[in-house]
């Protein structure tokens, strides 16, 4: 059993909190939160222990792990606590608005062998890593260009700023909302080495940037743009969706399908064939446990509990690999006046695959595998 505290009782942390609640491995022992409001619904209903200082939970000695889903700023100096305390953490997107903390905490993290994770949710949506197991596979080819759009009706309205439209405490919609596409394109093509050509909107907001608009490269060769508005009212909630060009053919992906087009099938799992071939999100998505607004967030607490409790402390988007987003995002913010900014290269931690090469998903890319080598020796 993991005990488990959750810091930010705001939407993400009462999903987080429904979810974690529900989880027959884990047991949340206590919730923190500045609103007594929030807390007394909680304790009255709910049994669960309620505190207002954050330092008074660390202090009771129950936790094995923490949630926190505060506003952004507050995530550094939240995180170095828990890890100073021995807790694993999963902390809420963007891990941390200054990259030079995110490095500092993902070592922090690293030398005391602790189980971290970022919500990068999309990294659990079926669809989203489907494109990840065909481009490890090889069946585009060399990747030569991508386009990441995300796009929703956040702000559609000029009104009073909260946290999120704070740039010192939320980041505005380039840590809000393209923190996810970026994260995508780090996931799928590693580091970028370079970011330019950047343009900051405001539409509706007076303190941050409503759109962002930047031009990526890779040391490979391959390219990309980011497009990222969240003043669009066309879309009903939140729209990700990549576009990626290769040698071999193109592919298209959002929550709800991969569309694919080969032309040659023969380094593609079997489910593929010459010309194109969509897949839906219906096929692809594994059952979850409990169903909370998507069934990617349960994954993704599922995904880290299971880490926790094997001791696995590599992972997908654990706090090595959200230090590459974060950077990429501060790059974008530092060449929002049009001109080249390039990204330092660093030591970089290894990470483990995504599943372990015995769980569903890695049977399936050794079968395909297998079907490539079987496929070669015909040729």
């Amino acid at each position: 059993m993991v005990n488990v505290g959750i810091i930010g009782l705001g939407k993400m942390g009462l999903s987080h909190f429904s979810i974690i609640n529900a989880h027959q491995d884990v047991k949340v022992v206590g919730v923190c939160d500045a609103s007594g409001y929030v807390l007394d619904i909680l304790g009255k209903y709910t049994g669960v222990d309620t505190f207002t200082d954050i330092q008074a939970m660390f202090d009771s000695g129950n936790l094995d792990a923490a949630v926190i889903s505060t506003p952004s700023k507050f995530h550094a100096p939240m995180v170095r606590e828990c890890l100073e305390r021995g807790i694993h953490v999963f902390c809420e997107k963007p891990f941390c608005l200054d990259p030079a903390d995110s490095i500092a905490l993902a070592a922090l993290a690293q030398s005391k062998g602790l189980v971290t994770q970022v919500g990068y949710h999309n990294r659990h949506l079926a669809t989203f890593a489907e494109v990840k197991r065909l481009l490890e596979l090889g069946a585009l080819g060399t990747v030569t260009h991508v386009l990441a759009e995300a796009y929703g009706p956040v702000v559609l309205r000029t009104k009073g700023s909260s946290w999120r439209s704070k740039k010192d405490e939320g980041g505005g919609a380039l840590y809000d909302y393209a923190a996810h596409p970026v994260d995508l394109l780090t996931w799928y093509l590693g580091r970028p080495e370079s970011v330019s050509g950047t343009v900051c909107g405001r539409v509706f907001s007076t303190e941050t940037e409503d759109e962002v608009f930047t031009t990526l490269r890779w040391s490979s060769g391959a390219s990309g743009q980011l497009s990222v508005s969240w003043s669009d009212e066309s879309h009903r909630k939140m729209t990700t969706r990549i576009s990626i060009w290769g040698t071999n053919g193109k592919i298209f992906v959002d929550r709800q399908e991969v569309q694919v087009y080969l032309r040659d099938a023969g380094l593609a799992p079997d489910e593929y064939s010459k010309g194109w071939t969509v897949r839906y999100t219906t096929e692809l998505t594994r059952e979850v446990d409990f169903y909370v607004r998507g069934e990617e967030y349960s994954a993704q607490i599922d995904t880290w509990i299971g880490r926790v409790a094997a001791g696995a402390v590599s992972g997908p988007a654990d706090f090595a690999e959200a230090c590459v987003t974060d950077e990429v995002l501060h790059a974008i913010l530092n060449s929002a006046d049009g001109g080249l900014r390039r990204l330092e290269q660093r030591q970089q931690t290894p990470c483990v695959q995504r599943e372990a090469a015995t769980s569903f998903w890695g049977r399936r890319r050794e079968r395909s595998r297998r079907h490539a080598v079987r496929e070669g020796r015909r040729g």
